[in-house]
């Protein structure tokens, strides 16, 4: 369930969870995967592919940061992002709150035909209270 929309900095969130969309080749150097790869998690650059649903996970600056695999570098390749979204959150162990960063907004989501309505309604309907966060 969604308890606030923010436009702000998710890196000073109040929440130890942050969540954000990954591709499945694995190539996360630009976007916010891109700044949390050179800021906090390094390996995350290139994973050298994933499975669609995977969750890559790793603790760095008092945060643990959720790489959601949930879209594929292709044409369609958000297809299947909303129910992949809730499926990851709701994965996530334990009852804290998640900062998550609004997914599909960025120039690869929208070249991809990223629907942010529909992946904002599946953040919704997860079982997980989500902070999402926009710039």
């Amino acid at each position: 369930m969604i308890v606030k929309r923010v436009q702000g900095d998710v890196f000073k969130a109040a929440q130890k969870h942050i969540a954000f969309a990954v591709n499945t080749e694995g190539f996360n150097d630009s976007g916010f995967a891109g700044q949390v790869s050179s800021r906090f998690w390094s390996e995350l650059e290139n994973t050298g592919g994933n499975r669609l649903g995977e969750i890559l996970s790793h603790q760095a600056g008092g945060k643990t940061f959720h790489a959601l695999v949930c879209h594929e570098l292709k044409v369609d390749g958000w297809s299947q992002t909303p129910q992949l979204v809730e499926s990851c959150l709701n994965s996530i162990p334990g009852n804290d709150e998640i900062a998550v960063v609004l997914m599909g907004s960025g120039f690869v989501g929208q070249m991809g035909g990223a629907n942010t309505q529909a992946i904002l309604a599946a953040m919704d309907r997860s079982s997980k209270r989500v902070h999402v966060y926009t710039r």
